[in-house]
């Protein structure tokens, strides 16, 4: 079997910082491209059942266009991914404030997350994988959040294909933390994702108010349309009539995790005649699906292709929404001493008979 492979290009620059895409290819048809700024999962190539290639990944052309405002495409965000109400969170007895992005909210770390930052980075590889690994220093009371946090975000590509990406992070004070991938998928390149079926290893959900807010603990998702716990077609599951899915527009919800701690499937995503299947598996407690509903044409990658509403799909494991003042939800703290860590792996089932395995 082809030994993966590392390399990096320039992607241009941010206010005078270089940014660099970095390559990795398994071999054996996938491949993916990470970007420093805002450590962007811009591209990731993966054959479907017949050996046609394509990403399934949204992108935006430019690193002009990646500085520029847009809704996160690819990016990790941090410090904190997810809303907090009111920007707004009290730690051992202080009140700290982030800064409102989203109707009054902070949502994402801020205006000026991580996803605005250039990442450091370095290649890592061995026989059977290829790595980069990106690292951020945070400094004290950046976008309002206490202490000194450094992060370390690695994207690792096996042989068989499957995209791991590690999280960790350590700070100095008391604060918290909640890193995912922001990306956007799209397994058949249609002008929608309405086709592809949906599957959620989860019981529950957490409904929210207008604004995205946890109205409060999660509710079952049995009988609503919230229940994933089989494949459903996300074109049948967003046209019911349901009050969550009129207030969001579509999915943008986090659903809670089953299963004891530790790596465990989260979701599997199937294209239109199964021709891609993507399973994402991760540590976290959490899923948020986010079925791109503001998205309205205005961007566009390097094709010039237009990324609409209900073009593509987050799958973004993490926490819940607005854990800082909900005791009930899975803690975000972390504290000088410990690490938060987090792993989540992208795996494509449909590639195995294809792979020999």
């Amino acid at each position: 079997m082809p030994r993966p492979t590392v390399y990096r290009t320039p992607f241009g620059s941010a206010d005078g910082t270089p940014v660099h895409r970095w390559s990795l290819d398994c071999g054996t048809g996938v491949r993916a491209e990470v970007l420093t700024y805002g450590a962007s999962l811009h591209s990731l190539t993966v054959p479907d059942t017949k050996g046609a290639t394509a990403s399934v990944v949204r992108s935006l052309a430019t690193v002009d266009d990646y500085t520029a405002k847009h809704p996160y495409f690819g990016a990790v965000v941090g410090r904190y991914a997810n809303r907090i109400a009111n920007g707004r969170f009290t730690l051992d007895g202080t009140t700290h404030h982030i800064p409102a992005n989203d109707r009054g909210h902070a949502l994402h770390g801020g205006p000026e997350g991580f996803h605005t930052k250039v990442w450091d980075a370095s290649a890592e590889h061995t026989d059977d994988t290829a790595s980069v690994r990106l690292t951020l220093h945070s400094p004290d009371g950046d976008m309002g959040f206490p202490g000194a946090l450094d992060c370390t975000v690695t994207y690792t590509l096996d042989a068989a294909g499957t995209l791991a990406i590690d999280y960790a992070s350590v700070s100095d004070r008391p604060t918290h933390v909640n890193l995912t991938s922001h990306a956007y998928f799209d397994l058949a390149g249609h002008d929608d994702v309405l086709g592809h079926r949906l599957e959620v290893d989860a019981d529950t959900y957490v409904p929210v108010d207008g604004d995205g807010i946890p109205l409060g603990p999660p509710a079952e998702v049995r009988g609503t349309p919230f229940d994933l716990t089989g494949p459903r077609l996300l074109g049948e599951r967003l046209g019911q009539d349901d009050e969550q899915l009129r207030t969001a527009g579509g999915f943008d919800h986090s659903w809670v995790l089953r299963g004891p701690d530790g790596l465990r499937r989260a979701a599997r995503l199937t294209g239109p005649r199964a021709a891609r299947v993507l399973e994402v598996w991760t540590t976290e407690p959490g899923i948020q699906v986010y079925t791109a509903n503001r998205l309205d044409g205005s961007f566009t990658d390097a094709t010039g292709r237009r990324h609409e509403r209900h073009g593509s799909i987050c799958l973004e494991t993490q926490h819940l929404p607005d854990s800082p003042n909900r005791p009930y939800f899975p803690s975000t703290v972390l504290r000088p001493g410990d690490t938060a860590r987090s792993r989540t792996e992208l795996r494509f089932p449909h590639l195995l008979p294809r792979l020999g395995n």
